[in-house]
C-alpha cells in the first residue's frame, strides 16, 4: 500500500502542477490585458471566472488527498475540514455552471441573425457578469448551509459509521437524507450538463451548414487546408466530450461516497482524481476554442 499510496501522490501532485500552471497562466494574460487597459470580451470575462473556480478545485481536493497519500491522516481540524469540503462544492458548482453559461453564450454569439437567438444575440453580453456574480453569490450562500449539517461530526476516529476520507472523516446519516444531499447537488449537473450538450449540438450543426454554404461559393480545390469551421467543429467535440465523461463519472462517484459508509481508499482516492481532470484540461482546450470561435465571430 505505501507504493500505492506515493504513485497516488505523484498523480495528486502532477495534476495541481499542470491545472494550476494551465489556469493560472490564463489568469494571469487576462490580467496583462486588464493592466494594458484592454477591452475584455464576454467570454474573457467568464474564462476569467472559470479559472478562478478551477483553482478552487484543484487545490482543494488535491493539495490535502496529497498530503493524505505521502502518510499523514486526520490532520485538519473541525474547522478545516468543513471550510475544504465547502470550496470543493462550490468550485466545483461554479465550474459546471460557468462552463455551460460559455457554452450557451457561444452558442447565442455564432448564430445568424434570422435565427431565434436574435433577440438575445445583442443583450446577452450586459447579463454575462450579473450571470457570474449570482452564481457565485448563490452557490457561496447555499454550499455554507449544507455543511454545517452534514459534517457536524469532523476529524472524529471513534465513530462506527463515518466516511473515511484520509484527512477528514464525518458521521453517518439515515439513507434518505444521505440521498436527498445527493440529489440536491448532482439534479443541477445533470441539468447544467444537458443544456451544455445541447448548446454544443446546436453550435456543431450550425457550423456544419455554414461549411456546407462555403462550399457552394467557392471550390474545394482552392481551398485544400482544414476550414475553421471544421477545426471549431473538432474542438467543441473535444471539449463536451471530456466536460460530459469526467463530469459524469465524478458525479456518480460522488454519489457512492455519498451513500455508502466508510468508503474504501481507491473510490476516495479515484473519485478526487476524476473530479480534478476536467478542470486541470480545461484552460488548454479553452485557449484553441475560443481562439477558432472568436475568428469566426469577427
Amino acid at each position: 500500500m505505501a507504493s500505492g499510496n506515493m504513485a497516488m501522490g505523484l498523480m495528486f501532485l502532477s495534476q495541481i502542477i499542470v491545472g494550476i500552471l494551465g489556469n493560472f497562466s490564463q489568469l494571469y494574460y487576462y490580467l496583462v490585458l486588464s493592466c494594458k487597459e484592454c477591452t475584455l470580451r464576454s467570454t474573457d470575462l467568464i474564462l476569467k471566472h472559470l479559472s478562478v473556480a478551477n483553482c478552487l478545485i484543484i487545490l482543494s481536493n488535491g493539495v490535502p488527498s496529497t498530503i493524505t497519500a505521502l502518510g499523514l491522516k486526520y490532520f485538519f481540524s473541525d474547522f478545516v475540514c468543513k471550510l475544504i469540503l465547502y470550496l470543493q462544492r462550490v468550485g466545483r458548482s461554479v465550474s459546471i455552471f460557468i462552463t455551460c453559461l460559455l457554452s450557451v453564450f457561444q452558442n447565442i454569439t455564432i448564430s445568424p441573425m434570422n435565427s431565434y437567438w436574435k433577440d438575445l444575440k445583442g443583450r446577452a453580453p450586459k447579463y454575462i457578469g450579473f450571470s457570474i456574480s449570482l452564481c457565485w453569490i448563490l452557490y457561496m450562500v447555499v454550499n455554507s448551509i449544507f455543511p454545517l449539517y452534514v459534517l457536524s461530526k469532523w476529524s472524529s476516529e471513534n465513530l462506527t459509521e463515518k466516511r473515511d476520507f484520509g484527512y477528514c472523516s464525518s458521521a453517518g446519516h439515515d439513507k434518505t437524507t444521505d440521498s436527498l444531499y445527493a440529489a440536491f447537488f448532482v439534479f443541477p449537473e445533470v441539468v447544467f450538463s444537458l443544456l451544455m450538450i445541447w448548446s454544443s449540438g446546436s453550435m456543431v450543426l450550425l457550423l456544419y451548414r455554414h461549411k456546407q454554404r462555403i462550399q457552394h461559393i467557392h471550390s474545394i480545390k482552392l481551398f485544400p487546408r482544414s476550414r475553421p469551421e471544421s477545426r471549431a467543429t473538432q474542438r467543441i467535440l473535444v471539449l463536451v466530450g471530456t466536460f460530459v465523461i469526467f463530469y459524469t463519472l465524478s458525479s456518480l462517484l460522488n454519489v457512492c461516497v455519498t451513500l455508502y459508509f466508510n468508503p474504501s481508499w481507491w473510490l476516495v482516492n479515484i473519485n478526487a482524481l476524476i473530479s480534478m481532470c476536467f478542470p486541470t484540461l480545461s484552460p488548454f482546450l479553452l485557449m484553441n476554442h475560443n481562439s477558432i470561435l472568436s475568428r469566426l465571430c469577427s
